[in-house]
């Protein structure tokens, strides 16, 4: 696990299990963005922090349910103010009954629905949720005074479009938008839910990259072409990489969809 000094009290960790984090030393305490996977990760990443400031951590902000950004948060002491998108928490709940279910005792206390401008401890904090894109309930924070924009999973730098949760309800046109609404905030420093940090160009290279093959895709479903012609046609693999886990490609995804919808 590394510890980057990003600017103006904002810090990028990465490493561990799980996703990327960030933390905020506000006035009296520390703000927390994702919560790590695991506990013991999440343990790491406190002792982390109490290196860099003896204010403890008081709130915890979400991007979204996925356990390895959620997960960790039964390393966190109890009693925090922890901050959701309304999707997120229901996503959390429902997740209770599945095979990967979020720490039961750590639900989201405090819910955003579309937009919310506040102070927390200090700290000016913008949360914005555009559209579902990688899951339903995605919320990006905007950090004004830095410049800096956490994107959770709407950026996964290790990708080269967006990995996209269908069965979280997930979007392709919201994912557009969302990344449209995070190039409206004017953010310098854009901090990936996975990967390195990300610049304005490689953000909106991604986006344009994104629109191309959509707009390439829909062309492509609307000549009747299957899955593994229009992988073909984007110079893509047909067959599924071996081992591992397998996330569909944002084609799968915007094929699924609007086979869906011309069915």
């Amino acid at each position: 696990m590394t510890v980057q000094p990003v600017r103006g009290g904002v810090y990028f960790v990465q490493g561990g299990a799980g996703s990327n984090s960030t933390f905020v030393v506000g006035t009296t305490g520390v703000i927390v963005v994702d919560a790590k996977m695991t506990a013991d990760s999440a343990k790491e990443m406190l002792a982390d922090i109490a290196k860099i400031t003896p204010k403890p951590v008081t709130a915890v902000i979400l991007t979204h349910s996925d356990i390895d950004h959620v997960g960790g948060l039964a390393g966190f002491p109890k009693g925090l103010t922890i901050i959701a998108q309304a999707n997120c928490k229901k996503e959390m709940e429902e997740s209770l009954t599945s095979p990967r279910p979020a720490p039961k005792d750590y639900m989201p206390t405090r819910t955003v629905g579309m937009k919310e401008d506040t102070t927390i401890d200090g700290v000016h904090v913008q949360m914005f949720h555009f559209a579902p894109a990688h899951t339903s309930g995605d919320l990006i924070v905007y950090f004004p005074r830095q410049k800096i924009v956490d994107t959770g999973d709407i950026v996964a730098a290790q990708v080269p479009v967006a990995i996209i949760h269908l069965e979280k309800h997930g979007s392709s046109e919201g994912w557009i938008g969302s990344m449209k609404g995070i190039l409206a905030l004017q953010g310098t420093t854009f901090i990936p839910g996975h990967g390195n940090l990300q610049t304005r160009t490689e953000i909106q290279q991604r986006l344009t990259k994104g629109e191309t093959e959509r707009a390439k895709i829909k062309q492509l479903v609307g000549q009747g072409k299957s899955l593994d012609q229009i992988k073909q046609a984007l110079g893509e693999p047909t067959a599924a990489p071996a081992g591992g886990m397998h996330f569909p490609t944002f084609t799968e995804v915007v094929y699924q969809e609007l086979t869906k919808k011309t069915a």
